[in-house]
Order: structure tokens, then C-alpha cells, then sequence
């Protein structure tokens, strides 16, 4: 069997171009061999290489072209944006390496614990009215008289005096503010008329790792047992071993389904093979079968599909990377829930979806995703375009798209997937309800449409028209970098 988590290529690819040597040394010198690694690179693996001129296999005919061609390019950057295609927003160049070899830190924050938006009736003047999102476990706001769904309109500064929120104060009052504690006044509010109630919350940030699962329970909607999974942090290997827990407390239930809501999830990139161990979590019953194909550019792919098909595909594993068995619940069903405009899912999530559509049926509830089907390898200056044996005159690293995903049955997602529910396109500060509860109307609609089958319409969105001018938890969002994969690559006698 493969293995799934490093894919050891052992081929000789003919990738590179055939250059006519004149003579044993290598004309390559010091001051353009960097532009030749990323030109190399780029013509070995890119996923256009066959749309780029300049990157063709016939571009050049000798070492002396290439040299030629080199020279035209005062700095790595300048040949690599010469290079990759316009709207390439996939592709890299790392000018220090040092940068991306370290491993994804836990998710800690300075914070008070509370999740919070600021919002105002724009047919109003100083309407700006602050509402509680979450309560973060066992931070310094959970220890508070506070929760989700209650609302301020007022803070006190350090003088004892209060201060009314308004559109030109609330950065610097809620955000940006510099004494220690964050004095919150709260109110009663219908979504027209806002009544102070005399309650007062202090709060003080403090270093807070963020809990690996931020909310899982299991809900009895006899006969039918539904897991509720709520999780807000990266997809990176940090959690997995968390999450294989969690997933071992469901499977002792056991549950039938499963609600993944994601609506807080803060994003950011992933590895291939953490997305198979997670499939393989929510399945089980499909050990060993294709679960990711991988397209890779022309010649390459060529190559692969006709002398070594199986390093182009990831499999269901059975275990995690570092050996331990993975906890499965063998399910047919899972709800995935996103949130409209605050979250339209990530890359690692996206390929989730459509390796787990070919095995299973997955609802999507929310909207529709962004589409980045794009897989890419970080590239070193060495032979085999490993870390190891590297050129040591410079720090550079390639980040190239090299291919694009798609399931079993050859379907991919480009242009996004659909969602079996759409939801408001944020949420109605007024009728939050409780998370993890049927108080809570969207979980209350996802546990309807399993219990029936049919999708309830959602409450009128917005219908006060209220403008949500912040979000505590976009902040902290992470950049989309896109699915990276594990491979070793050929020495091309580069």
C-alpha cells in the first residue's frame, strides 16, 4: 500500500530540458543562480508551465541562452512574477526560508475571552449598540455575569467616567483601548428601542490558549443520536490528535450524524494527508480507497499516470501520522456548517467536502464556498528540490501551484460548492440563542431538516436593516494558503 502521509517518488522525470554542455563546468555563477533555481523549479513542476513561453522545455537550446536569459533578471522576484501567470494568487516566492520551516504555533491570544460585534440602525444617529458572540471556555469572561446574545451600548474609562459608544469612539473604546479593564454597560435591546439595565461587566485580558474543541456534545432526537462538533481553530496538526479524541467520545455514544459547524473557524491552510486522517474520522468504512486524486501539470502528469499512477492519489488511512489508530464513526451523513459572509470555508475545508461527496452524503449549510482547488509543494535550491543538501548562498524557497484536487469520480470544485441550506448572510445579533442548543436557529434548523428532511426557511434576514460594523472574530481569521502536499521529488541532475 501507498503511503498516504509521504509520497516517495522514485522515477527519473523527464522534466527539466536537455542542455547542450560545451564543457564540464557549470556556467551557472553565483550571481544568477538563484533566478536559475526558480526558473528550474518552475519548469519542472508549476501547474501552467505548458501556458508560459518562457518556461517551455524548447525555450532554450544551450546553458548559454539560459545564462543569457538569466541575466535579464536583477532579483528572484523579478524572473518569478515574469514567470507565473496573471491571477496566480496560489504561487510563492520565500525569500527566507528560515520563515516557513517552523511548525504552526497553538492558537494563543491576549484577550478578555468575550466575542463580540459592534452594529447601528443606519436611519439613526448615534445608534451603535455592542452585542456578546461567544464567551470563550474557561477564560477571564467565563468567570463574568455575562453571555452570548446580551448587549452594551457604553463603556467606563479608568476616570470612572462613561462613555456612550458611537461610530467615531468604538475602535478605541472596545479594540484598541489602553487601560487594563474593559468596563462594559449593558442593556436591554429589541432592535429599536435600547434600555440601559443597570449592569455593569468587568473585563481583563490575559494570555488564553484556545481549547482544541470549543464545543461538542450529543443530541437525542430518539431514535436518531446527532454529534454536534463545534470547532474554531486552523486545520494544521495541532488538533488532530484532539479531534481523533473527540471522535472516539462520539463513537462510545455511538451517534448517527454529525454536525460539524464552522462557523467561527478562523481558516488557514492545511497538508493533504491532515485532510485524509479527518475523513477518515468522520467515515471509516472505506480503508484504503481513493479518496484524493492529484492532477499535476502536462508532462508531469504524463509521467505519473503511466509508470507510477498510485503516487498521484491519497487514500483513507488508518492511521494517524505518528502511528496512532484512527477513531472512525462510520457515518453516511455529516452537516457542515458555514456562516454566510463571516465564513465561506478554506481550502483544506473545500477538499474535505469533495473527497468525503464521492463516499457520503455531506450537506453544506450556509453558502456557497470560494473554490481553491489548488495544491501546492515548497521547492528548495537542491538536487532533489529537498531541504536537504540545499545551495547555502542563498535562503529563497519556490511555493509553485503544482496541481489541482478532485474526488474519485473525477469532480472538482473550482467554482465553489453549493450549499444544500443557505443561511443569512450573518447572523441576527437579536436571536442569537444559546450555542449548542435548539435556542440557537440555525442549529435548530440543521436538527429540523435531519429529523424531516425538509429545509425549514430561515426568519426574515435583517429585516430591522441593522449594519454590522465589526466582528471580533474576523480579526483573527487566517489567510487562505492553500493545500500543501508531502512528496518527494526526483533528483533531475539539476
Amino acid at each position: 500500500m501507498k503511503n498516504t502521509f509521504l509520497k516517495r517518488v522514485t522515477l527519473v522525470l523527464l522534466v527539466g530540458v536537455s542542455f547542450i554542455r560545451c564543457e564540464n563546468s557549470d556556467p551557472i555563477t553565483v550571481d544568477i543562480e538563484t533566478q536559475d533555481f526558480v526558473w528550474k523549479g518552475l519548469n519542472a513542476y508549476y501547474l501552467y508551465q505548458d501556458q508560459v513561453e518562457s518556461l517551455s522545455d524548447s525555450r532554450f537550446s544551450s546553458d548559454i541562452q539560459l545564462v543569457n536569459y538569466l541575466t535579464n533578471f536583477s532579483s528572484p522576484e523579478d524572473i518569478f512574477n515574469s514567470l507565473t501567470i496573471a491571477g496566480d494568487n496560489r504561487s510563492s516566492l520565500v525569500s527566507n526560508f528560515n520563515l516557513i520551516n517552523t511548525a504552526t504555533p497553538f492558537r494563543n491570544s491576549f484577550t478578555t475571552g468575550l466575542e463580540f460585534g459592534v452594529m447601528k440602525d443606519p436611519t439613526r444617529i448615534d445608534s451603535i449598540v455592542g452585542y456578546v458572540l461567544d464567551v470563550l471556555p474557561s477564560s477571564y469572561a467565563s468567570t463574568q455575569n455575562i453571555a452570548r446574545g446580551e448587549f452594551f451600548y457604553a463603556v467606563v474609562d479608568e476616570n470612572n467616567n462613561i462613555i456612550r459608544l458611537a461610530e467615531d469612539n468604538y475602535i478605541d473604546n472596545l479594540i484598541e483601548y489602553q487601560q487594563s479593564t474593559l468596563s462594559l454597560l449593558m442593556a436591554d435591546f429589541d432592535g429599536t428601542t435600547l434600555t440601559p439595565n443597570g449592569k455593569r461587566v468587568d473585563l481583563i485580558k490575559e494570555q488564553y490558549q484556545h481549547a482544541a474543541i470549543h464545543l461538542k456534545k450529543v443530541i437525542d432526537l430518539a431514535p436518531t443520536k446527532v454529534g454536534y462538533l463545534m470547532y474554531q481553530n486552523d486545520f494544521s496538526r495541532n488538533y488532530i490528535q484532539d479531534l481523533n479524541v473527540t471522535m472516539l467520545e462520539f463513537r462510545n455514544e455511538p451517534i448517527d450524524e454529525l454536525i460539524l459547524d464552522l462557523r467561527y473557524n478562523i481558516g488557514g491552510g492545511s497538508f493533504a494527508n491532515t485532510v485524509a486522517e479527518i475523513s477518515s474520522m468522520i467515515t471509516g468504512q472505506f480503508a484504503d480507497e481513493v479518496l484524493i486524486k492529484e492532477t499535476w501539470n502536462t508532462k508531469a502528469q504524463e509521467w505519473f499516470q503511466s509508470n507510477q499512477p498510485d503516487s498521484i492519489v491519497t487514500r483513507f488511512p488508518t492511521t494517524l501520522e505518528n502511528g496512532t489508530t484512527i477513531n472512525s464513526l462510520n457515518l453516511t451523513d455529516i452537516y457542515i456548517v458555514l456562516n454566510g459572509n463571516d465564513y465561506r470555508g478554506n481550502a483544506a475545508l473545500e477538499l474535505l467536502i469533495n473527497s468525503l461527496d464521492a463516499y457520503m452524503n455531506v450537506h453544506v449549510i450556509g453558502n456557497s464556498t470560494t473554490g481553491n482547488n489548488i495544491g501546492a509543494i515548497t521547492l528548495y535550491d537542491s538536487p532533489d528540490y529537498d531541504f536537504f543538501a540545499m545551495n547555502v548562498n542563498h535562503t529563497y524557497a519556490l511555493k509553485p501551484a503544482v496541481l489541482t484536487f478532485s474526488n474519485l469520480n473525477d469532480q472538482t470544485y473550482q467554482n465553489g460548492l453549493s450549499p444544500v441550506m443557505q443561511l443569512c448572510p450573518t447572523e441576527n445579533p437579536l436571536e442569537l440563542g444559546e450555542l449548542g442548543e435548539v435556542t440557537d436557529p440555525i442549529l435548530n434548523r440543521i436538527l429540523n431538516y435531519i429529523t424531516t428532511g425538509t429545509i425549514a426557511a430561515p426568519s426574515a434576514c435583517n429585516s430591522l436593516g441593522l449594519e454590522i460594523l465589526y466582528n471580533s472574530i474576523h480579526d483573527q481569521i487566517i489567510e487562505d494558503n492553500g493545500i500543501f502536499i508531502k512528496q518527494d521529488l526526483p533528483n533531475l541532475g539539476r
